[in-house]
């Protein structure tokens, strides 16, 4: 069997977003991922039983609120996990995940104002695979990816 690679199920074009939209990507090395059955699509806010749509969340110190102040911290943590779990069991060692999200975000996230500014961080599933040693990539980085996994 192909080395796998766990894909934000947004990209895929799950409506699972928090405004219940996705985020799809059409990219030849998805599609090349798809016809040689290497892609384990996944969302951990739904994983972690958050519902789509749902109210934005961004990561403010070391917990997860929602726009409306609402703590989701537990739940973002339990998607993360659920995540991790999925990596381990099937030996994944490559994700691509949604830019900028508080559960995806790998290198760039939103800054916890709700402002539309950035800082520096990963998203909780993002940080929690790479503590996982998963190579974690976002959609702009396919061609990174894909050579990640030929790696594998």
């Amino acid at each position: 069997m192909p080395s796998r690679v766990l894909v934000s199920a947004c990209l895929l074009g799950a409506e699972v977003r928090h405004h219940g939209g996705a985020a799809t990507v059409e990219h030849p090395i998805l599609r090349r991922w798809r016809d040689e059955c290497r892609i384990v699509g996944t969302c951990p806010e739904m994983a972690g039983g958050l519902p789509s749509p749902r109210p934005p969340s961004e990561i403010r110190g070391l917990r997860v609120v929602t726009s409306g102040g609402l703590d989701v911290t537990p739940e973002f943590e339990a998607g993360a996990a659920t995540a991790v779990r999925i990596a381990r069991e099937l030996g994944i060692r490559v994700a691509v995940l949604k830019s900028r999200s508080p559960s995806c975000g790998t290198g760039r996230i939103y800054d916890g104002t709700f402002s539309g500014r950035f800082v520096d961080g990963d998203g909780v599933t993002a940080a929690a695979l790479r503590r996982e040693g998963v190579q974690v990539f976002d959609e702009t980085q396919l061609e990174e990816a894909d050579v990640a996994l030929c790696r594998t």
